[in-house]
């Protein structure tokens, strides 16, 4: 009778057990702490049909605005931690924000389990600007010092940044133009209120022959825009662009953190998905949860605030 009911409590118990462990178990909340139709909804919308077609489950997208993040991420280890819900992330949001004001989270609090993608920072000018070339803005910022206006989505953002370290590395003084948003920054860039816009590669895939990049921030060419250089291709070595990923909760068990990161992996390992993205102008990034992920983020951490920091934007 005794062993039986050892038996009985050992096959429960890895019962539970695997059932705690199972990812996804149900549907999942995807929360985007933006509000809907931007750059992290849209990469949302675009996992959706994937997840459900791998996992079986539906991946519901929800949003929790304000902030400009920071109230999403405020709330996330509020939310339940057994793999019923996930959040979007974005560098250097989460890691300029608490260096600026209490704004309710901390870097550390929030749990990366993935880095999908990035949209690479990119010098955008209208189609019939004088700047045909990265050279020829730079000569009319060295001959004429804060002349050259850029426009850009907000202060501290990734644009913002770009811009302070862009700057150093060509040793020119440019002026940045703040806007609401990417939407704005083009406005005011395809309007000529500023001589060129600090945007995205996305910018380049929405905007079409309305515009012309001059140099996109990543390793290799887009290959979307062949023809458009890297910065490092013209001597500038700038990687760099704001990064979109998955948090969980911090209650989540090891096994879920590691489960939704190999269910991201397996979404973005999908050439159809895959082609979605760099059709939109984006570049795929893939970084689960683990060593190669802590690392990335210790680098940027750094490599965020140090131009944070020079741009002013710090408490």
């Amino acid at each position: 009778m005794f062993r039986t009911t050892i038996a009985a409590l050992a096959v429960s118990l890895i019962g539970a057990a695997a059932q705690a462990q199972d990812f996804p178990s149900g549907a999942v909340d995807y929360v985007i702490p933006f509000g809907p139709g931007g750059e992290s909804d849209i990469t949302a919308r675009f996992q959706q049909p994937f997840f459900k077609d791998k996992f079986g489950e539906d991946l519901v997208v929800s949003y929790k605005p304000g902030g400009g993040g920071a109230v999403g991420w405020s709330q996330l280890n509020s939310m339940p931690g057994d793999g019923s819900a996930i959040m979007g992330v974005n560098l250097p949001h989460i890691i300029v924000k608490p260096k600026q004001g209490n704004v309710g989270f901390q870097t550390e609090d929030i749990v990366t389990v993935h880095m999908f993608h990035y949209t690479p920072d990119a010098i955008v000018v209208t189609a019939d600007s004088p700047y045909q070339t990265l050279d020829d803005l730079i000569a009319d910022a060295k001959a004429n010092p804060r002349a050259v206006t850029l426009s850009g989505s907000g202060k501290g953002t990734a644009n913002h940044l770009a811009q302070v370290i862009f700057d150093e590395l060509a040793g020119i003084e440019t002026t940045y133009v703040s806007f609401q948003g990417t939407g704005a920054s083009t406005t005011a860039n395809l309007g000529e209120q500023v001589k060129a816009q600090w945007g995205y590669t996305t910018v380049g895939a929405a905007q079409g022959d309305k515009v012309r990049m001059l140099a996109v921030a990543m390793e290799e060419r887009h290959p979307a825009f062949p023809d458009v250089p890297t910065f490092r291709e013209l001597g500038y070595d700038m990687v760099s662009g704001a990064y979109r990923g998955v948090a969980v909760p911090k209650s989540t068990p090891e096994e879920i953190r590691q489960q939704v990161a190999e269910a991201i992996s397996e979404i973005n390992a999908d050439p159809e998905f895959q082609k979605k993205m760099l059709d939109g102008g984006f570049a795929l990034v893939n970084l689960p949860y683990g060593p190669e992920l802590d690392a990335f983020m210790a680098e940027k951490t750094e490599e965020y605030l140090a131009a944070a920091e020079s741009a002013g934007v710090l408490n």
